[in-house]
């Protein structure tokens, strides 16, 4: 398609890494993403090509039930492991900081590849590891994943702290500081306000949809989307069926609740997993979400937020089931295709594929350098601006 080779999809979200370490545990020659990898994975380098992606922040999430040092060295293994990826591949893949490399890889013709660190769980509560890991190449930070941590609620946890307490303001700032992306995925709509009312830059929301659309906690309500253009923001559409189509949000609470049945996480997408997920769905045909449903989300955020403030996050390889059309990272031309018979234009295309993300990332760093100039790294703790009893 001629519009994604000039403006290719910038994706928010891939869970690709997590994969790799459940399913190989980092063995890449045992899952080389060179060749076709489709019976075990949404994403190999052939359908990235397919699907005219330009850019990619792969995710390097780590689960919410580890904690402290234990997700932190995780962290860093994800973060190794994508790396290693980039290195084996490089005339398909290049390592990207900044808007400008993205910029480069396009190019370049090549696939700009970022990364994202899915949960605060994953700094153990430490301003020093959080630059850490933006020095390691790490341009977002989700800031809850599926439970609330220290400083911030999840949108599927009971509420925590009512939000960001003020540890976790500063958490934002610091991430203003140092140019790393506040993802607001995952969080609750308290968290997510609390977060737009405290950040300098551009916040995304890497992987999530639209709440009017699909009442789903995961996903963004209209006041919030409103908001979005004063920060500058972008919302990037998810294709998981369980969080944009009404009819799958019951089918899933019980597929996840046989996963626990049967001793796994309803996360799980190895093999074996894969296997109970097909048992259950023979007995209960599973309602199918299709490219049709995304771009009706995508309709609506549009209305909502403004082209200037829309992009695409698919969640594949983090995801049991995916939208028909959309089944892995070859099929973005086909919700391309959709959101032309309604009638979108070239422009807005260009903007929601590549042009939005690119201007939040780079605004962001112009944000960064104009924080740097005016102070240093914060020292602060949790048990400072938390209270002692904090954790």
């Amino acid at each position: 398609m001629g519009l994604l080779s000039e403006f290719p999809v910038v994706d928010g979200h891939n869970d690709l890494p997590w994969a790799l370490r459940e399913q190989v545990r980092y063995d890449l020659d045992r899952l080389d993403i060179a060749g076709d990898l489709s019976a075990r994975l949404h994403t190999d380098i052939p359908r990235l090509r397919r699907g005219g992606v330009g850019g990619q922040f792969w995710s390097v999430y780590v689960r919410s039930d580890m904690a402290g040092d234990d997700a932190v060295s995780a962290t860093l293994e994800q973060i190794d492991v994508v790396g290693r990826l980039i290195a084996r591949h490089p005339r398909d893949l290049v390592r990207a900081l900044t808007a400008d490399d993205l910029e480069s890889a396009r190019r370049d013709g090549r696939i700009a590849s970022l990364m994202g660190a899915e949960g605060g769980h994953s700094i153990n509560n430490s301003l020093a590891t959080l630059r850490a890991l933006h020095t390691l190449g790490v341009r977002y930070m989700t800031l809850t994943h599926n439970d609330n941590n220290a400083w911030a609620d999840s949108a599927t946890d009971a509420p925590g702290v009512g939000g960001l307490s003020a540890f976790g303001r500063e958490v934002v700032r610091e991430m203003n500081r140092t140019g790393m992306l506040v993802d607001l995925s995952h969080v609750a709509v308290t968290t997510m306000r609390d977060a737009l009312a405290v950040s300098e830059a551009p916040v995304i929301f890497s992987h999530s949809s639209a709440r009017a659309v699909c009442d789903h906690p995961r996903n963004v309500p209209d006041d919030v989307l409103e908001l979005l253009p004063a920060n500058g923001g972008v919302a990037m559409a998810t294709f998981v069926p369980k969080f944009i189509l009404p009819a799958a949000v019951a089918w899933t609470l019980a597929a996840d609740e046989n996963m626990r049945a049967h001793g796994l996480h309803p996360l799980d997408t190895t093999p074996g997993a894969m296997r109970i997920h097909g048992a259950f769905e023979a007995e209960h045909p599973r309602p199918v979400a299709t490219a049709a449903t995304v771009a009706d989300h995508l309709d609506h955020m549009r209305e909502t937020a403004g082209v200037d403030h829309i992009g695409i996050g698919g969640d594949f390889d983090g995801t049991a089931f995916t939208p028909r059309g959309l089944d892995d990272v070859s099929g973005y031309p086909n919700l391309i295709a959709e959101l032309l018979s309604r009638k979108w234009s070239t422009a807005d295309l260009a903007k929601l594929t590549w042009q939005n993300s690119v201007r939040a990332l780079r605004a962001a760093e112009d944000v960064a350098r104009a924080a740097q100039a005016v102070r240093g790294p914060s020292r602060a703790t949790l048990e400072e601006l938390d209270g002692e009893g904090a954790a």
